[in-house]
């Protein structure tokens, strides 16, 4: 592996990736100068959507690795058509301390992670030995700039999109100590407010990061959430809303997330999953990311594929038997274009690969031309 550079390298850290990535084949795309990616019609030559936005093939990179509008620009003309701008808040938010990623091996022989298995608790190996097919940590704290920088930042990430590429904003809302539920409520439909302002398109708001406090999901309150899209959604109008999603492990209380939201006409579309939650350790067993609260990490690439295809198809089978109408965009261990037919398959609408895309450039050139 020492002879690839991800674009966003991993062994600096995340305020040196913001001012000086991407790196690798990602860094030589600004150079060329060529603008977007020109290759990425289907190859019946007839263009897919995303919620509602015409894109050349339904793919491309969510929330996490494309720090600005350097990397999504970079992105674009490396023919992933679908650029997702990471997570923003309505104010500066600091960075988890360096290292934020780190390889992770599970034990089991293809590499996976079960949710609700022993293993995610009694500690999954983690070291700076990068492996394909590559799992790894993500510990970042979801940092934001201030709005005074990614709002003009947005939108020239906005602009930079190609024909059939769509530039789709992350967002979420910040709790802070002392904060009342409706104060918490209102700062989500303040940042959306504050993402419209770009000439957002459409936009997805996270709800899968520990938001509620350490190593708590907002998306695991499905009634909250419901009033969070809500408030969002009167601050927003027409643009479309996609939620992002955890694994849930309950299909009860995943028909409720969707009755809560799109029963209710806030969300058009889930996008799932983000990470699963596991214990990582290093070769003598003590913890691996150094400093209070880091015991945990979300762990993302091939070890959440199964996973990822379980939420797509659980939502899809919700989706059939509601009857109702919203898109399902699928997340989690695509490294390879028979990934991305699989979550297809699945009942996905649209794919994304971060960790994959992280370490193969070429990914959406490769699933293009496989089609």
């Amino acid at each position: 592996m020492s002879d690839f550079e991800p674009f966003y390298d991993v062994s600096r850290s995340y305020e040196d990736n913001y001012e000086q990535g991407p790196f690798g084949a990602f860094a030589e795309a600004l150079k060329d100068g060529n603008g977007a990616d020109a290759a990425g019609t289907t190859s019946e030559g007839a263009l897919a959507t995303f919620l509602g936005q015409p894109v050349n093939l339904p793919f491309g990179i969510p929330a996490g690795p494309l720090l600005n509008s350097r990397f999504t620009t970079a992105a674009f003309r490396m023919g992933f058509d679908l650029a997702t701008y990471k997570t923003v808040r309505s104010r500066a938010w600091g960075c988890n301390p360096f290292p934020n990623v780190l390889a992770v091996h599970p034990k089991s022989a293809d590499g996976s992670l079960t949710p609700g298995s022993a293993e995610l608790d009694e500690g999954v190996l983690a070291d700076t030995n990068y492996e394909q097919p590559i799992s790894i940590s993500n510990s970042f704290g979801v940092p934001s700039q201030s709005p005074d920088a990614w709002q003009p930042d947005m939108r020239a990430a906005i602009e930079a999109a190609g024909p059939g590429q769509v530039l789709v904003p992350s967002f979420q809302g910040s709790r802070v100590e002392g904060m009342s539920e409706e104060e918490y409520i209102a700062d989500h439909a303040t940042t959306a407010r504050l993402v419209k302002e770009t000439g957002a398109k459409l936009m997805v708001m996270n709800t899968s990061c520990p938001n509620e406090g350490h190593n708590r999901l907002l998306c695991h309150n499905p009634l909250l959430v419901g009033r969070i899209t809500e408030a969002v959604k009167q601050e927003i109008g027409d643009i479309p809303l996609m939620v992002k999603l955890a694994y849930i492990p309950s299909d009860d209380a995943l028909e409720l997330m969707v009755r809560s939201t799109v029963g209710h006409g806030t969300v058009q579309g889930f996008s799932t999953i983000n990470t699963i939650s596991a214990k990582l350790v290093d070769a003598n067993g003590n913890q691996a990311l150094p400093g209070a609260g880091r015991d945990r990490s979300g762990v993302c690439g091939n070890a959440i594929r199964g996973a990822g295809l379980d939420m797509v198809a659980r939502l899809a089978a919700i989706r059939e038997k509601l009857g109702l109408d919203f898109k399902i965009n699928g997340v989690g261990g695509v490294v390879s274009p028979a990934d991305y037919q699989a979550y297809r398959n699945a009942g996905a609408d649209s794919v994304m690969s971060a960790t994959g895309a992280m370490w193969d450039a070429e990914l959406a050139h490769k699933i293009k031309a496989s089609r």
